[in-house]
Order: structure tokens, then sequence, then C-alpha cells
């Protein structure tokens, strides 16, 4: 599936603290702790758990918090479909960078062990 200019402004506009409890929500649901989201998080973003609750009080969109982030290098080992989506097939930055948020949270909740969650091996 191709993403649009339209997905991607979407996206652009969207908040991290509205997204955030669905991701709560999704692993909680399958036995998983937000301690671990937050591990997860700072994996691929560089925030901390201060500064994840800071954005999410400051409501910024998903284009300030990605601007913001200091991508792990290691996040182009990310691959597969979510949201109907192949990651490595996105060519907008932003939409990309999303996805890798949104595909973290999906193993994390599918139970995936940690280590390879953050792609340690």
């Amino acid at each position: 599936m191709k993403v649009t200019e339209e997905h991607n402004s979407r996206i652009e506009k969207m908040t991290f603290s509205s997204v955030y409890p669905h991701y709560v929500t999704k692993i909680e649901k399958k036995g998983r702790t937000i301690k671990e989201l937050h591990q997860v998080i700072e994996w691929l973003t560089g925030f901390d758990e201060k500064k994840i609750h800071e954005l999410i009080n400051k409501n910024v969109t998903f284009l300030s918090f990605f601007e913001e982030a200091k991508l792990n290098p290691n996040s182009v080992l990310i691959k597969g479909v979510i949201c109907g989506y192949r990651i490595e097939e996105i060519d907008n930055n932003l939409t990309r960078q999303v996805r890798y948020l949104d595909k973290l949270v999906d193993e994390l909740a599918k139970g995936r062990k940690m280590e390879k969650i953050l792609r340690q091996g």
C-alpha cells in the first residue's frame, strides 16, 4: 500500500499525547508494563520517562516529537508490515519514524523478547 501525501500530513499533525494512551492500553492488555513501553520509546528516540511525560503534557505533534528525537541508529533494522504499510518502503521520513514506533509497540504487545525488540540480537 502506497502512503499518500494526505496520510503523511495527518500523521504530521497528530499529537503524541493522543496516541500514547492507545499504546498503553495495547501493551497492558497483553500483560506488558508501562516501564517496558518507556524502555522501547527511549531506545528509539532517546527520550527518558521524564521527557516522555513532558512531551505528552506539551501536547506535541509527531512532527515536533521526532524533530527532538535522537533516533537510534539501529532503527533502520525495524522492518515488516504495520498498519498495512511495509515500513522499509515508506519514503516519507516522519511517517516511517512513526511506523517504527508503532511496530515496536506492536512487537511489545505480541510478547516479543525485549532484546529482539531493541534489535540486540
